[in-house]
């Protein structure tokens, strides 16, 4: 009796450990796919900025991205994005002491994209830059711009075209996938960091 006790003990240990460590190796795997080696840190009050504004008129729509830039004019901050399905472009203030919070930054050449993937309908957001220049070229100006209707991103630098819904080389050399970033929609807030 006790010997067939002992044996259930080591089964029921064994399987926790094996149970802990495929946790451990999972979490570890998803924390690996978010990119650390340039900063990131976006908010955007959608509540701010209601439909047309079409940053706010892409999230939760599938399929749907834009390229999000800042800049300054006038001493307030302006968002300039651009949506992969039309290329249609927008420009948007951002005026208020909430939103022009210092410490804002946008990945490798202040350039990222945020959308909804078509594939697992999740949330998104890119560096918006060439994953494979930087790595092997160095420097921080290796832009995406759309094509084929939205669906991939193009670098002019390399040749290659990635899959916007996934990251990965869809055309050209294989390689890495795009650099991706941590990104939520808190109630009305739009954040992306790492």
């Amino acid at each position: 009796m006790k010997k067939a006790l002992r044996k259930t003990a080591n089964i029921m240990a064994g399987f926790f450990t094996l149970i802990v460590s495929l946790f451990t190796l999972t979490s570890c795997q998803a924390d690996d796919a978010i990119s650390r080696d340039y900063r990131c840190f976006f908010i955007f009050d959608t509540s701010l900025h209601p439909l047309p504004c079409q940053l706010t008129g892409i999230l939760g729509n599938t399929g749907h991205f834009c390229t999000i830039e800042a800049s300054h004019r006038d001493g307030y901050r302006q968002l300039n994005t651009v949506r992969n399905f039309d290329g249609n472009a927008e420009t948007i203030l951002i005026t208020t002491a909430k939103e022009n919070q210092p410490g804002i930054a946008l990945g490798a050449n202040n350039r990222i994209i945020v959308g909804t993937s078509s594939y697992d309908f999740v949330l998104i957001a890119y560096d918006g830059q060439c994953a494979n220049c930087l790595s092997n070229f160095g420097g921080t100006s290796y832009p995406l711009s759309w094509e084929q209707g939205g669906q991939r991103l193009h670098c002019a630098r390399c040749g290659r075209s990635y899959d916007v819904n996934n990251g990965v080389v869809a055309a050209g050399d294989p390689g890495r996938q795009l650099l991706r970033y941590m990104v939520a929609l808190d109630g009305p807030v739009l954040r992306v960091w790492n």
